[in-house]
């Protein structure tokens, strides 16, 4: 009997240490993806602020500002030109939203990165980066928090879950031999 003890608590322990290590590599990628996500939105940033100056640049040389400009043009009769007026109103609310949220996450305390990376997140842009995502060893204080953070919480959920089931399954081992002692 002790020896079965023994053996459950080796396999015990290394199931432990493995968790461990598992939790720690998988959180510590959360700083490095968000950290190429946010390369990514950068990109996408740069990109949609182009596209804003060329509608921008058009406006200045019809004279016009570009709410001016995006309000003409969607006032226009014809339905294609109409259209360009509500591409130009989207690139400036795209250029909007991308600083918004680079700028969200560029100053987002190391406790709260996590949350605003989640309330912030493009799902396109989280999608692309996810396509091209290099895992990588962060050598960062936030990747040293992170995998902590995944060692603890794997080891809670493997020892609170362990103790959860052994406790339901204790329970219904008890309470099915109760009825058999009792009948005989």
């Amino acid at each position: 009997m002790k020896s079965g003890r023994r053996i459950l608590g080796v396999f015990d322990r290394l199931i432990d240490r493995i968790l461990c290590v598992l939790g720690a590599i998988l959180f510590s990628q959360g700083p490095e993806f968000m950290q190429q996500y946010l390369q990514r939105l950068g990109g996408h940033l740069e990109e949609a602020r182009r596209q804003l100056m060329v509608f921008q640049a058009t406006a200045i040389q019809a004279g016009l500002s570009l709410d001016q400009f995006i309000a003409q043009t969607g006032a226009n009769s014809d339905p294609a030109v109409a259209k360009l007026g509500g591409v130009m109103s989207g690139a400036a609310q795209r250029v909007e939203s991308l600083h918004s949220t680079h700028e969200s996450l560029l100053h987002a305390s190391l406790w709260e990165r996590p949350f605003v990376f989640l309330r912030h997140l493009d799902l396109e842009i989280a999608r692309a980066t996810g396509r091209v995502f290099q895992p990588a060893v962060p050598t960062t204080a936030e990747g040293l928090i992170y995998a902590l953070t995944g060692m603890l919480v794997f080891l809670a959920l493997y020892h609170f879950g362990l103790k959860l089931v052994g406790a339901l399954f204790g329970r219904r081992t008890s309470a099915a031999k109760a009825p058999a002692r009792s009948a005989a």
